[in-house]
Order: C-alpha cells, then sequence, then structure tokens
C-alpha cells in the first residue's frame, strides 16, 4: 500500500458504483475526480453534504470534475438515497472498508461516550493526470462544498 501524499499518484482501486458498473479510479484519467468519504446514506449531515454537492453539480462539470462519493452503504442504500434527492453522480459502496483505509478515513471515532471504527468525513481532489492534489480532513459541511469548488475552479 502506498503512502497518501499530495503531489503523488492516488491510490488507485475499483469500487461498485450505483450504476451497477465497477469504477476503477485510474479509468477516470482526463478529468478531475473529487473523491469524498461520508459516513451514512439517509443521515443529516450526509445528506446535506450530497445535496450541496448535486446543487453545484453542473458547475463541477463545467471544471471537468467528476464527483464520487464513497461509503460503507451497500448498492440498493445508494439506490434509495440517490433516487430519494435526485442525486446526479455516482455513489460507491467499499463495505469493507479497503479503500476507506487506503484514503487514511477509517478510524476511531466516538459517539456518546462510545468508541468505535467508521468513515472520518474526507474529501479529495484528484487532477487529470490521477495525482493527489489537495485534500480536507474532518470535514464540517457547512460551507464545504463552495470550498471544494473553488479549489477546482482556480487551481485545475
Amino acid at each position: 500500500m502506498s503512502e497518501l501524499t499530495i503531489g503523488r499518484e492516488a491510490p488507485d482501486f475499483t469500487l461498485p458504483a450505483s450504476s451497477g458498473e465497477n469504477i476503477r479510479l485510474s479509468d477516470l484519467k482526463g478529468k478531475n475526480v473529487v473523491l469524498y468519504f461520508y459516513p451514512k446514506d439517509m443521515t443529516s449531515s450526509c445528506t446535506t453534504q450530497a445535496c450541496d454537492f448535486r446543487d453545484r453539480h453542473s458547475d463541477f462539470s463545467e471544471a471537468n470534475a467528476v464527483i464520487l462519493g464513497i461509503s460503507l452503504d451497500p448498492i440498493n442504500r445508494h439506490e434509495k438515497f440517490i433516487d430519494k434527492y435526485n442525486l446526479p453522480f455516482l455513489l460507491l459502496t467499499d463495505e469493507e472498508h479497503r479503500v476507506c483505509e487506503l484514503y487514511g478515513v477509517w478510524q476511531m471515532k466516538q459517539m456518546y461516550g462510545k468508541q468505535y471504527m467508521g468513515i472520518v468525513r474526507s474529501t479529495f481532489v484528484i487532477d487529470t493526470d490521477g495525482v493527489l492534489v489537495k485534500e480536507w480532513r474532518k470535514v464540517k459541511v457547512r460551507g464545504h462544498i463552495e470550498e471544494v469548488l473553488q479549489y477546482v475552479k482556480e487551481n485545475l
């Protein structure tokens, strides 16, 4: 496993997508990729984040950027999430959290005094050459999508 480093090639992976196909990151070379990891479909913050990406989807597309969301949720739950909120981008499932571990977002979390392993909300931008160029970790949803879009527009 390679170390995740800004300025180096992003770790490649293949995951099942809500479209019914497998998506391989390296097949997206030639496009900028906004890869966001989130804890769970249909929860308040995750829904807000997905809808914020939905609402700015055309702006990301104009910047030659593809949005991919990753969580542990199974494909059938992703499909319901997409249908309910009319999401125009793919959601990928990482049920065994291998890609989450590869990107360092599978971490110990705490809620109501209990510790558990889970996804720490994070976003990564990968350029057209497949190089990791920006990361945000422990993301707060409010204003985040605007920050990502601004970065993509100004730097890629």
